[in-house]
């Protein structure tokens, strides 16, 4: 049996886990970090660091059953757009630069203008949340530190070095907000001579799950593990998530539902929007990452059914198909499946609590269906299924409403977290040819929904009742959602 260790570097702490080649979970760990104003600009990546050794040595010590020198990989995702920057020594020489911090929106106006002027056709998506918009801001504000500069790192990176005495190596899903070409293979000049950045401090760029290094003799001694463990090339903590949760092959999508919905899948072909809806990473074998991500989700459950919510969710079983339009929109303006700043959520007056609980699931649904149409529009690609994660999975008169309303199939998955992904990721070129095979024998199917034959017919009248409506109001362009 062969065994593979996933670390996952959050926001709020570190994970790691060690599953088997069946995706079976032998053990796992957590370890928070402090999250206050300050940690969500910056972040200490020592820390980081401390914290992943503590969980590794917890998971290590804590298995008793298995031969520790049977562990044959470790991969690392974290968050995408976080970046530091390294001396030559591979210091940090300033805190983690953390994806969430706003300060360099300015930066990401010139990045944007820059890639539109200078390398038309590339990606140019960039805003305060982008690993480019981050390097350039540090560069202008810190223009001292920048002298001693050896390279840039993403999250992830930074603890794949510490693992494997390897620096200088990323993987194509961390690279994109960085600016690098994932179709093209490389890292465009326009980057270097028309930004305030050098081309030495960009990193080589690798499919995800690529062999990169070994795991450090001083670490195994300690660990326990044999000093051949291979430390491969990682993945940005979305798409380490959509792959835990099943969807690697062309045809495949997943639907998280957690504070908002977030939607990500498997085309062969490039999806260009020429919105700016979606964006496209690379797939470790070539294929491409479509993904986008709503401001709609399951957050209005919490902020306004204070009720028991079995209950609700019986309730509304039986009130299905409702009939109702709703959209429980919480917050001003939607980005994904359309753009629409003005946009603000609906639902018919008079309503019970019963009715409207049930009638805002099923506007999450349709929402979800308008994000599969776009994808069909603009991929001209068949969706196959439906891979579903996030608390909104849980409810299962919710799985019904949705596989019915997509008229797809959709399978819950049991293993969901971004460090799993990353065990998988691990696996994916060291025991298995390819992510393709790794995420057939490693993911695990807890539940399948299948759409109910009367509810479909039903739920198709009122879907284009919620796309006449949203266009009525100034929402969308009805063509992209038909």
């Amino acid at each position: 049996m062969s065994y593979f260790l996933g670390i996952d570097i959050g926001t709020q702490g570190a994970r790691v886990v060690l599953i088997d080649a069946a995706g079976n979970l032998i053990g796992s760990s957590e370890e928070p970090f402090v999250l206050n104003e300050r940690s969500r600009i910056e972040q200490l990546p020592e820390e980081w660091w401390e914290a992943c050794q503590l969980c590794l040595m917890r998971v290590t010590g804590g298995v008793k059953t298995m031969d520790l020198r049977q562990i044959k990989a470790i991969a690392v995702t974290s968050t995408s757009g976080t970046v530091i920057p390294l001396d030559s020594a591979h210091k940090p020489l300033y805190d983690a630069i953390m994806y969430s911090d706003p300060r360099s929106a300015a930066e990401a106006v010139l990045c944007k203008e820059a890639a539109l002027r200078w390398y038309p056709g590339g990606y140019s998506g960039f805003n305060a949340s982008s690993g480019l918009s981050k390097m350039v801001w540090f560069v202008r504000h810190f223009p001292e530190k920048a002298q001693r500069l050896s390279r840039w790192v993403h999250a992830a990176d930074y603890i794949t070095g510490k693992l494997s005495g390897r620096w200088g190596v990323t993987d194509y899903t961390n690279a994109l907000k960085s600016g690098y070409d994932v179709k093209a293979g490389r890292w465009p000049a326009y980057l270097y001579e028309q930004l305030p950045l050098k081309e030495a401090w960009l990193p080589e760029v690798v499919p995800s799950g690529q062999p990169i290094g070994v795991l450090l003799p001083s670490l195994a001694a300690k660990l326990g593990m044999s000093d051949g463990v291979q430390i491969v090339a990682g993945m940005t903590d979305g798409c380490a998530s959509q792959i835990a949760a099943g969807a690697v092959n062309p045809g495949d999508w997943n639907t998280t539902i957690g504070t908002t919905l977030v939607i990500k899948g498997v085309t062969r072909k490039e999806i260009i929007d020429p919105e700016g809806r979606l964006y496209c990473h690379r797939h470790p074998e070539g294929f491409w990452m479509p993904g986008g991500a709503s401001n709609t989700g399951a957050d209005w459950i919490t902020k306004e059914f204070n009720e028991d919510l079995s209950l609700l969710n019986e309730q509304a079983g039986k009130r299905i198909p409702t009939g109702h339009i709703a959209w429980p929109l919480c917050v001003p303006g939607e980005r994904f499946p359309f753009i629409a700043p003005q946009a603000r959520g609906f639902a018919p007056p008079g309503l019970s609590v019963g009715e409207r609980y049930a009638a805002n699931l099923e506007g999450v649904a349709y929402l979800e269906r308008c994000a599969y149409d776009l994808i069909r529009q603009l991929s001209g690609e068949t969706i196959k299924a439906v891979y579903t994660a996030g608390g909104g999975s849980n409810s299962d008169v919710w799985l019904r409403i949705r596989s019915s309303v997509l008229n797809l199939p959709i399978y819950k998955m049991k293993h969901v977290t971004g460090a799993v992904g990353a065990g998988i990721l691990a696996a994916s070129k060291t025991h298995f040819s390819s992510i393709l095979d790794a995420g057939r024998a490693m993911t695990q199917i807890e539940k399948e929904v299948l759409p109910v034959a009367e509810l479909v017919g039903e739920y198709a009248v009122y879907y284009k009742k919620f796309i006449s409506t949203l266009q009525e109001k100034g929402y969308i362009r009805e063509e992209y959602y038909a």
